[in-house]
């Protein structure tokens, strides 16, 4: 079922339910006053009011919003316009030092970023150790974990501007010497359940996992080493916490600061909450996603018009920083310092389906290798244009954009993000990520279940005669279609879900994307329930040496509430795929 908002867009009953909960305007007493037309109306308005025609501009953010070939990051869709003083920007670092003052300090202002709809990356390795010396009172630090407990219940009281939960990001180095107790966090389901938890890896760390060296841990107080341990030794604790349920990433400082074009200022220690988005204390970043899959033309996409709004997007999420209140001095101050944006990509997935590609292969690399490289190239002469006509970012002296004599309005314009929401709202594949399944059950946003049948792969079983109730629940219950024989050699090639794909395939398809993109990616190495922590260990090691800035695995099955779920026995991982 189709619900249309207009001409240009259509909407599946599933996004306008998430419209009508989270994004469309409601009255005092909670009732929906506007349109989704009417939403991007006021989005392209208020965005475009920075412009000298703002007719033009507002007109052009328009239809390209209304056709859903481009969306801004949800914060931007849910307050542009609205005259409620909240920020349009997805997300923030925010730096915890050590000292009761600035916890607290950074607890207050993280509250009001959730206030508005953000999402927050906190480092707490500059916090002194569980035992540590606290001069003042002559006492002993209670150490990060228990800071994180505090800023964990925050999160969960203060949803992000009323429409979404809050979502934060813990990040400690491993040379902190509560590095075990930090990995460990969450090895119980529920706890920390408003955190996502990522190590702090150089790469002097991995090459001492790679000769099994001896590791240091020090004391960020004073310097000094506490401690020694075995590299691999640790390097595998973390390893069996990401099998068991997937915690905790992995982020690779130095590939991170390799590219980072404002070294200047600082190295960059904190990411948000999904770490696609490498952020300095205090910066916030504007997101956005072109629907890929909009613009393939038979066996290709049209380049011409994703040029077009490639362009019209980058414009866009540089008005933004400027158009946006912003909750905290310090934040305005540091994020028009850079002027950082983050254009990516969704419906990756169902662009390869559409030109007839397997994800799994050297024709996906290639033909996305190409995009990836036309989008960054694209965006990059986007802002030298808006350079040219409204003036480089104020750090652009003394950044690796001025060392190349490259006058730039953005320290940086690519991101690919998850797209959870946006996805949705565009019927298409999420970032560029592989479909999780062709029919899945999924929770809404008002806690009622639903299946979803992939539109692609629904219009296959049209075509082939096998559209029927029966079939559907099948699909559902195995979890996959490479073991039902109704289905063609072909189609099984083609129709690989999240799980059929190897782990190695999910790699080399992000670190393939990651050589054109700025900033970093949100991608989930899904791994089968059966893979072993050996997989996850190689994996880790194999992310490291392809270039990716960090990585993630989820092994299926290994946590009892899931988003998106399949068949009961592939739920609890003992389905026969």
């Amino acid at each position: 079922m189709e619900c249309s908002g207009g001409d240009l867009m259509k909407f599946t009953k599933v996004a306008m339910d998430i419209l009508e909960k989270r994004y469309l305007m409601r009255d005092e007493n909670g009732k929906v006053i506007e349109t989704p037309e009417q939403m991007f109306e006021r989005v392209a308005w208020d965005i475009a009011k920075v412009e000298d025609d703002q007719e033009y501009w507002a007109r052009k953010f328009y239809e390209v919003m209304s056709r859903l070939e481009f969306l801004p990051n949800s914060p931007c869709l849910f307050n542009a316009g609205t005259g409620n003083g909240l920020s349009y920007s997805a997300c923030y670092g925010l730096p915890v030092e050590d000292s009761i003052e600035s916890i607290f300090d950074t607890l207050k202002q993280a509250a009001i970023i959730f206030k508005s709809g953000g999402g927050v990356g906190f480092n707490f390795s500059r916090l002194r150790p569980e035992g540590d010396i606290v001069r003042g009172t002559m006492g002993v630090s209670s150490g990060p974990i228990s800071f994180m407990k505090i800023y964990d219940v925050m999160v969960e009281q203060i949803k992000q501007g009323g429409k979404r939960r809050g979502a934060a990001m813990g990040i400690m180095h491993v040379s902190h010497p509560d590095i075990e107790k930090f990995i460990s966090c969450k090895r119980k389901e529920g706890e920390f359940s408003n955190f996502n938890i990522s190590v702090l890896i150089p790469d002097m760390f991995m090459i001492a996992v790679l000769n099994d060296a001896i590791w240091p841990l020090k004391n960020p107080r004073t310097g000094e080493v506490v401690k020694t341990v075995k590299a691999r030794e640790l390097f595998n604790k973390m390893v069996e916490n990401a099998w068991y349920n997937g915690e905790p990433g992995f982020l690779f400082y130095d590939t991170i600061n390799r590219t980072n074009t404002c070294k200047h200022l600082g190295m960059i220690e904190v990411t948000n909450p999904c770490s696609e988005l490498p952020l300095r204390y205090y910066e916030s970043c504007n997101l956005g996603s072109i629907d890929v899959s909009k613009f393939v033309s038979g066996n290709d996409f049209d380049w011409k018009r994703l040029g077009e709004v490639v362009k019209i997007a980058i414009r866009f999420l540089d008005n933004v920083i400027d158009a946006q209140p912003y909750v905290l001095r310090e934040i305005e101050e540091e994020t028009k310092k850079t002027r950082k944006v983050g254009l990516g990509v969704m419906g990756w997935h169902d662009a390869l389906l559409k030109m007839g590609i397997p994800y799994d292969s050297g024709e996906a690399l290639k033909i996305g290798k190409r995009l990836m490289r036309f989008i960054q190239e694209t965006s990059h002469k986007a802002s030298e244009e808006l350079a040219e006509e409204k003036g480089v970012f104020p750090a652009w002296e003394g950044s690796e954009w001025y060392e190349k004599g490259i006058k730039m309005r953005n320290a940086t314009t690519t991101t690919i993000a998850p797209t959870g929401s946006l996805s949705i709202l565009a019927n298409c594949s999420s970032g560029i990520e592989p479909v999780f399944n062709w029919v899945y059950e999924r929770d809404n946003t008002i806690g009622e279940k639903y299946f979803v049948v992939h539109r692609i792969f629904e219009e296959m079983l049209k075509k082939r005669g096998l559209y029927d109730e029966d079939v559907i629940r099948m699909v559902y219950e195995y979890g996959s279609i490479q073991d039902i024989p109704i289905f063609e050699e072909d189609d099984k090639m083609l129709f690989k879900n999240a799980l059929d794909i190897d782990w190695k395939w999910h790699i080399t398809m992000q670190s393939t994307f990651q050589k054109y993109v700025d900033n970093s990616i949100s991608k989930t190495i899904n791994m089968r329930h059966e893979a072993t922590v050996d997989d996850v260990r190689n994996a880790v090691i194999t992310a490291w040496q392809v270039g990716c800035k960090g990585m993630t695995v989820y092994r299926a099955g290994s946590r009892q509430n899931e988003v998106m779920r399949v068949g009961r026995e592939c739920r609890s991982g003992r389905c026969n795929l």
